[in-house]
């Protein structure tokens, strides 16, 4: 497990997974570790997958100052890893609220990204961020599933304020596609994968300066693909539209049947979509 050292010196590592062209892959959680996104649903066939452990996740090191947990304190990690991996420019995936800190470095270090991914994303960092409201709207596409009705009661209890870990078990079916084996095991993983507590931390208000950040991403000369799950409420697909309209050039996707994480929901399309995107 290769490591490197961030500028506050915590040690943090990373993951290197297939072969071919490198493609740094930023998680989502917040601050889950890496290794929820496995291998990208077969991507790793096509590029190497270099998978950062979020400081304090997976088998990173924990830092001194918990405030670093803040997301736009994490981007001189992902310069850190940058330059420890000798690349002069980057493509970049994330997902869902890795999408602020994706956004976060490219806006400042517009010279090092070549390509962005961002999957499922969250987007504070430009401005865009989807609500209760969105997620009821999406939850609604799936009354016809047999988990729905305790699903939906479960999340009526989180909208009314519950914590309760029972009830987040609950809704996790609207998560995904498809409620099978394989998104059952995955996210049963959710919790033990996840620093709750930089969690709480990352997405600081005080993190975001919306109008600076859009301004330089739209000036970075990037190249950006959103890919959005038909059956997602975080973003829903017309966020998600919104999102891309705000980037000049920037692609939409779409993926049909597909929630919060689409390359297990059908990984090939998910990873033709991204090849093809890397490779246009």
């Amino acid at each position: 497990m290769p490591t490197f050292t961030a500028v506050d010196g915590t040690a943090l590592a990373y993951h290197l997974v297939g072969e071919g062209e490198p493609l740094l892959c930023l998680p989502g959680g917040a601050m889950r570790a890496s290794a929820y996104l496995g291998d990208l649903g077969g991507l790793s066939k096509r590029r190497t997958l270099v998978l950062l452990d979020l400081r304090g996740t997976g088998d990173s090191g924990v830092p001194d100052d918990p405030a670093t947990y803040r997301v736009d304190r994490q981007v001189a990690d992902v310069e850190a890893l940058r330059a420890h991996l000798g690349l002069d420019r980057v493509d970049v995936l994330t997902h869902s609220a890795g999408g602020d800190l994706a956004l976060l470095y490219t806006a400042a270090h517009p010279e090092r990204v070549r390509t962005l991914t961002l999957v499922t994303p969250r987007a504070r960092a430009i401005g865009v961020d989807f609500t209760q409201e969105h997620r009821r709207e999406a939850a609604a596409l799936r009354a016809a599933e047999p988990w729905f009705t305790d699903a939906h009661e479960a999340y009526e209890r989180i909208w009314g304020g519950s914590e309760a870990d029972a009830d987040w078990d609950a809704v996790m079916p609207f998560f995904y596609g498809r409620w099978d084996a394989a998104a059952r095991a995955h996210a049963a993983l959710d919790v033990s994968q996840t620093n709750m507590a930089a969690a709480d931390l990352y997405a600081s208000p005080d993190a975001y300066s919306p109008d600076a950040a859009l301004a330089a991403v739209r000036e970075s000369g990037a190249r950006v693909l959103i890919l959005a799950g038909e059956l997602d409420g975080s973003p829903l697909p017309r966020v998600a539209a919104a999102m891309a309209e705000l980037l000049p050039g920037a692609e939409l996707a779409v993926q049909p049947g597909a929630g919060h994480f689409p390359w297990l929901d059908d990984p090939a399309y998910f990873t033709r979509t991204v090849e093809t995107f890397l490779h246009s």
